[in-house]
């Protein structure tokens, strides 16, 4: 039955599954804050995607092929595991760090607008209209808000700042990946592209962290495994989903990224009920109506919505 559901390419299909990676995306902030209390950021990040990419393995197809695959598709596979993986994770893990886990949710939320220019530039049929400009400047705004709100330029918190300007690199790169995965990767099975890439990130990233960040102290509380296990099942079933609706024909990278405003939504909220001493702010929640807004405004202005131009 979910096979059948998945295969179908209607606009409502499309818009079902994204909301469906964008809600399990929602979870990862408030957890990963959790894991980072007992591990470091490449560690943390290293061993989750290992085990992501061992998870969809069976799901895939058979060795042959998927040798066959990765050989032709090497440079895709190449770029997506160093700019969705490596640098997008890295800049991502170390920069959510720096800042509460909310915070870091709404900023996160910020990477459809960084999507719609990217995408602008890189895809011929994605332009940055007026409309898409407008509404690029009314979630900046909000982004500033929730900023001020950490009081970031005002009184000397330069390290939130940091943290900041990393997660939204980290928007910048990932931007980057999911152009190449709908220009690239049309006859590349979604989920070998998603093992193989979550793998080989994540072995790169635990290699580079055993020199610079050490390994964490023996025994781990159950609560951290639990949050490992957790992030590692959603990173194989969201990516995997993401990769196989950027493919389809018709569909836009910059408009099926604008369901991503769910995600901070979603995420802050739990952060707040979730991890300690974080609590809503009204200049943050102003920041999420400001981003919000920009999520209407798209789905009003743009005539085509994902997978309209699909049967």
């Amino acid at each position: 039955m979910t096979s059948n559901i998945f295969s179908l390419h209607s606009k409502g299909n499309t818009i079902f599954w994204a909301i469906i990676a964008c809600l399990l995306w929602s979870t990862a902030y408030a957890s990963i804050k959790i894991g980072l209390q007992y591990d470091e950021p490449f560690h943390f990040s290293g061993l989750r995607f290992i085990i992501s990419g061992l998870l969809i393995l069976p799901f895939t197809v058979k060795p042959s092929v998927y040798i066959k695959m990765i050989k032709e598709y090497w440079k895709v596979v190449a770029l997506v595991t160093l700019l969705q993986t490596l640098i997008n994770y890295s800049l991502f893990y170390h920069g959510l760090n720096l800042v509460p886990g909310a915070i870091g949710a709404v900023i996160v939320g910020s990477q459809p607008l960084v999507t719609a220019i990217v995408a602008s530039m890189m895809h011929s049929d994605d332009h940055l209209t007026r409309k898409k400009v407008a509404t690029v400047i009314s979630g900046l705004a909000g982004v500033i808000l929730i900023s001020a709100g950490r009081q970031v330029f005002r009184f000397g918190t330069a390290i939130e700042l940091v943290g900041i300007i990393m997660i939204l690199g980290a928007n910048a790169a990932l931007s980057v990946s999911n152009v190449i995965v709908s220009l690239k990767s049309k006859g590349l099975n979604p989920l070998v592209l998603s093992s193989s890439s979550l793998f080989t990130g994540g072995v790169i990233l635990y290699l580079v962290s055993i020199p610079t960040e050490g390994t964490p102290t023996l025994p781990l509380p159950a609560e951290y495994w639990m949050v490992l296990a957790w992030l590692s099942i959603m990173a194989a079933v969201a990516f995997s989903i993401w990769f196989k609706l950027l493919q389809r024909p018709g569909v836009r990278v910059s408009e099926l990224n604008l369901w991503k405003f769910i995600i901070p939504v979603v995420g802050a909220i739990l952060s707040w009920l979730i991890v300690p001493d974080e609590k809503p702010e009204w200049i943050t929640v102003t920041g999420m109506i400001i981003i919000i807004s920009s999520l209407v405004l798209f789905n009003t202005n743009f005539k085509n919505l994902p997978g309209k131009n699909q049967v």
